[in-house]
């Protein structure tokens, strides 16, 4: 059964508390094993959304590229940022989230007054004035924005890096464990984008001396770096 298109009942409730700027929220990539957490922040006003706007996840590519087509010139303004590997290896990835969210939200030319962010943790905290909505992605329209802009244009950056390491196929996995991109992996070891410190190096006994351990005294640092 298809779901409810998103609305801006969120974006009209945080307007009415007197956000007057309202930015909605989404990342991708977190799960993957090579290349950046991006995140994207998107303000889109009170107007009537693109036909079929949801979560990125949910369309089709062939829709979720004609989608984002649109939403380019549709939304008021967008930004992207990302946590590269090393940042992602050196800080984890809630501080590398909040890293890469506050990159993308410093970008926008106007500061926003509210921020809707996919999900029920909020990993951005205080100064900014942060609403959690999970599935926000499907609900809400800034959001959803964002997670179709943030998964394209993700996406394109990985086919970008691709002909760097072609046996990996980022161009197809966007850096996520395809059976390609395993056995790539396997045979020619990490490559500069991967996140080396993560628990899939254990299953790679000939590269596992490339594993770097994230220690406590480097995640409260990253810490302090963010502000937390």
């Amino acid at each position: 059964m298809p779901c409810e298109p998103p609305t801006h009942s969120v974006e009209r409730s945080l307007r009415r508390a007197g956000a007057m700027v309202v930015a909605g929220v989404d990342e991708v990539g977190r799960g993957a094993w090579a290349g950046p957490v991006t995140v994207c922040a998107a303000v889109t006003g009170l107007r009537r959304a693109p036909e079929g706007l949801t979560d990125s996840k949910l369309l089709p590519p062939r829709r979720r590229l004609e989608l984002h087509v649109e939403l380019r010139s549709w939304v008021r303004s967008h930004a992207l940022g990302h946590a590269w590997p090393e940042e992602i290896d050196r800080l984890g990835m809630t501080a590398a989230l909040r890293l890469a969210a506050e990159r993308a939200l410093e970008a926008l030319p106007v500061r926003p007054d509210a921020v809707i962010l996919d999900g029920k943790h909020d990993y951005l905290g205080m100064p900014w004035n942060v609403r959690t909505v999970i599935k926000g992605d499907q609900s809400c329209v800034a959001v959803a924005a964002a997670s179709v802009l943030a998964k394209v244009e993700r996406d394109a950056l990985m086919a970008q890096l691709s002909p760097e390491h072609p046996r990996f196929a980022f161009e197809d996995n966007a850096g996520y464990p395809s059976p390609v991109h395993r056995g790539a992996l396997t045979e020619l070891g990490p490559t500069p984008y991967h996140r080396v410190s993560w628990v899939f190096m254990d299953s790679l006994p000939q590269w596992r001396h490339l594993k770097k351990i994230r220690t406590l005294v480097q995640e409260e640092a990253g810490q302090l770096e963010l502000g937390f």
